[in-house]
């Protein structure tokens, strides 16, 4: 079986790979405050793992309690680490009182009452405690979304709890024999290495974590309008597609506003095209006062915009084109000197069945009140009005009766 020296070794090595890594994510990627901690908590674990060593060194068991207490702030740094990458408030004192409760306890089973049992048993307890308390965050599911890295240290978590309790009952019911300072027993030495083993794969657990965060950070990304901030023509195909399906399997009806900002052409003429991007931010900003909640606008181009009104009848549609248009009329009303006046039109259409899965034929339909819109003078609204389908006339009907009857 492996020796003690032989095990902390192994431990440092890992947990220095592991620590150069953080610190790499750490400065690739200064936001990402979650890293910071976890590369703390690395270099701590390496830093626990290397005094402890100096026991085979020094004459003093000093560094079994420090290295120990090392590890132990390492663990909580990984929880606080965990803490902040779902963006809550971490706690400099309660790490610090389960760092500091742990050491002396160490400390008193070491120097007053020399009980390695006991030893381990703190020791554990302190590992375990910041552990559990992040056990709910790395297993609860966020936004409809899963994330592998988080479930794989929650299932790393548990068990590295387990392990805990195992090698604490072992070792107070002195299972496999006595442990000492220098030499574990079988089973003590098999629950280590199971530790340092289930220790990388937790680390290995944050690092899949950060990957899908970034890889979910730019996927967003790629559905914004750099200019505006709002979603782009992907993002906007992509709900319109989700509307759509919504909207078959239900029969709810939703609707489309398709906006054009009236002369713009005109102003990057005239006042030069960074004026022209100020006024589709300006509008922007506007628009989105007059919005519900979960009703999406989107850029899909040049000085065309787009809203997605779900669970909307073509006349709720008209309501908030109406909103739309009398915050700018508003708007231009206060203009002075340099300021540029904004005037929309806006082309109203409604999902119907006969659109189906097809979100370009609800495009085209509001497009096509659009231009009705601008036909009718600008700085106004139309709706879509789909033709009714022509019934069949008394002729038609009866010949299809005497075809049946025949």
């Amino acid at each position: 079986m492996l020796s003690v020296p032989t095990l902390w070794t192994v431990f440092v090595i890992n947990f220095l790979a592991l620590g150069l890594i953080w610190a790499y994510v750490m400065r690739s990627y200064p936001s990402f405050e979650a890293a910071r901690f976890w590369t703390g908590s690395a270099f701590a674990a390496a830093g626990g793992a290397a005094f402890s060593m100096l026991r085979g060194v020094l004459d003093s068991q000093l560094p079994l309690v420090g290295g120990g207490t090392l590890l132990i702030l390492a663990c909580c740094l990984a929880a606080m680490g965990i803490k902040r990458f779902y963006g809550e408030a971490v706690s400099w004192r309660g790490s610090a009182a389960i760092t500091g409760l742990s050491c002396a306890g160490l400390a008193f089973f070491m120097f007053v009452q020399d009980d390695m049992p006991l030893r381990i048993f703190i020791y554990s307890l302190g590992q375990s405690i910041p552990i559990a308390m992040t056990l709910k965050l790395v297993l609860a599911r966020r936004d409809g979304r899963k994330n592998p890295g988080a479930r794989l240290s929650g299932i790393v978590a548990i068990s590295i709890l387990a392990i805990h309790v195992i090698r604490s009952g072992g070792a107070l019911l002195h299972i496999g024999g006595e442990v000492s300072m220098v030499h574990f027993n079988a089973f003590q030495s098999a629950l280590i290495l199971l530790l340092v083993f289930l220790s990388m794969a937790w680390n290995f657990g944050f690092l899949l974590m950060a990957i899908d965060r970034l890889r979910n950070e730019v996927a967003d990304l790629a559905l914004l309008d750099d200019l505006t901030g709002v979603g782009n023509r992907r993002h906007l195909l992509q709900r319109l597609t989700e509307e759509c399906a919504r909207s078959t399997r239900s029969g709810e009806p939703f609707s489309l506003l398709v906006i054009d900002l009236d002369g713009f052409k005109g102003i990057n003429d005239t006042h030069g095209h960074a004026a022209g991007d100020a006024c589709l931010q300006h509008f922007t900003l506007m628009a989105q006062t007059r919005l519900r909640p979960g009703d999406m606008l989107a850029r899909t181009g040049g000085d065309e915009f787009c809203i997605v009104l779900p669970s909307s009848t073509l006349r709720e549609g008209t309501m908030i084109a109406r909103r739309v248009l009398e915050v700018c009329r508003a708007d231009a009303e206060q203009c002075a000197g340099n300021d540029i006046p904004i005037a929309v039109s806006i082309g109203v259409a409604q999902w119907t069945g006969e659109i189906g899965m097809h979100p370009d034929r609800l495009i085209a339909a509001a497009d096509h009140a659009l231009y009705d819109a601008k036909k009718g003078g600008r700085d106004g609204y139309a709706t879509y009005e789909p033709k009714p389908t022509r019934a069949p006339d008394m002729i038609e009907l009866l010949e299809t009766a005497l075809r049946k009857r025949a």
